[in-house]
């Protein structure tokens, strides 16, 4: 191949991604039925199921994509993780980014090689390895977390996933808009990844790190949560106008001629908002279509209604009673009958 190098080292982790399989590393081993079982490699340890069991030395040295038959007969495909499988596997603190996510957030975050990106609310550290992936050995991903535990639990997953401390990861125990002004130069982050329960607070201190230009992604769970960041970038007006959405994934059946969807799927995980940081001085443009009833554009974010009884906050038309009336009169039984 042309760009086949010999005389570079290899990316952190990628020597762990080749060759046969080694003690330490991680496994995994699906049987006939589709079952998968995540397996650490340990000279002379066994494999247990409650039909038979295997060696691990008949394993270490294997070449990866490899079959295993234990001693009940029942045979075993060997193979080393992808990073999905990792993460829905592996040991957590806090819930994960869900792989579906993690990808969108890489690709409309832009998240390149090189990137210097800040990242709030590290979790089990899920996205950390995803970030860490694309931004390779000479960017850097600046993770900040509240909770020691949750920190310390992720920085163990991402250690044993790559086989050694990411030389492009740096965590950071605090509340990132305390934190992040510390640590950080104003307008020297090319990316923000915000997964975290109010991120609309912490829009002021992104604002003064982001380069222009730079990238703002945040992962929310509710929609109540999504409308107050989008309200508190347009609030902000160093923000582009912020756009939302998410993503379903639905696996499917593929058996001779049945092919058919599968019965279940990764519906709701989050919602995704992303936005722009703007250049010092710079007001966004007007927008140009008509706010509707529920534009809450003027509105302070810690002012905006919990709740409402008035459909045209939630964005419904407003059906006028003459029209209703009329309808019902229409739809009445005819008493004559």
């Amino acid at each position: 191949m042309a760009n086949d190098r010999t005389d570079e080292p290899n990316p952190t982790g990628a020597a762990s991604r080749r060759g046969p399989f080694t003690e330490g590393e991680r496994i995994q081993l699906t049987d006939p039925k589709g079952r998968m079982h995540t397996i650490a490699l340990e000279a002379g340890k066994q494999f247990h199921t409650h039909r038979g069991h295997l060696t691990h030395d008949e394993l270490i040295g294997a070449p990866d994509g490899t079959t295993i038959t234990n001693t009940a007969g029942v045979e075993y495909l060997a193979l080393r993780p992808l990073m999905s499988d990792y993460v829905m596997s592996m040991p957590r603190g806090a819930a994960v980014v869900y792989p579906k996510d993690a990808g969108q957030i890489v690709t409309f975050a832009d998240i390149f090689p090189g990137a210097r990106v800040v990242e709030a609310g590290v979790g089990s550290g899920a996205l950390s390895m995803a970030l860490l992936r694309a931004v390779g050995d000479f960017g850097s991903v600046h993770s900040f977390e509240r909770r020691e535990d949750f920190a310390t639990i992720a920085q163990g997953n991402v250690r044993e996933y790559f086989g050694v401390e990411h030389p492009a990861w740096t965590v950071t125990v605090g509340d990132l808009v305390e934190a992040l002004p510390e640590h950080v130069e104003p307008g020297t982050v090319d990316r923000v990844v915000l997964d975290m329960l109010a991120p609309w607070e912490c829009l002021e201190a992104v604002g003064d790190a982001l380069a222009p230009g730079g990238v703002l992604i945040c992962y929310v769970a509710t929609t109540t949560q999504l409308s107050r960041v989008a309200e508190a970038a347009r609030t902000h007006g160093g923000y582009t106008e912020p756009q939302a959405w998410e993503s379903m994934v639905r696996g499917w059946h593929l058996e001779g001629l049945a092919v058919r969807p599968e019965h279940r799927m990764h519906g709701h995980t989050g919602f995704l908002i992303t936005t722009r940081r703007l250049a010092p001085g710079v007001t966004p443009p007007l927008r140009k279509r008509r706010p509707g009833k529920g534009d809450f554009s003027e509105v302070a974010p810690e002012d905006l209604p919990i709740e409402s009884n008035d459909p045209a906050d939630y964005g419904e038309r407003p059906v006028s009673d003459k029209k209703v009336r009329k309808l019902a009169r229409k739809m009445a039984p005819d008493e004559s009958e």
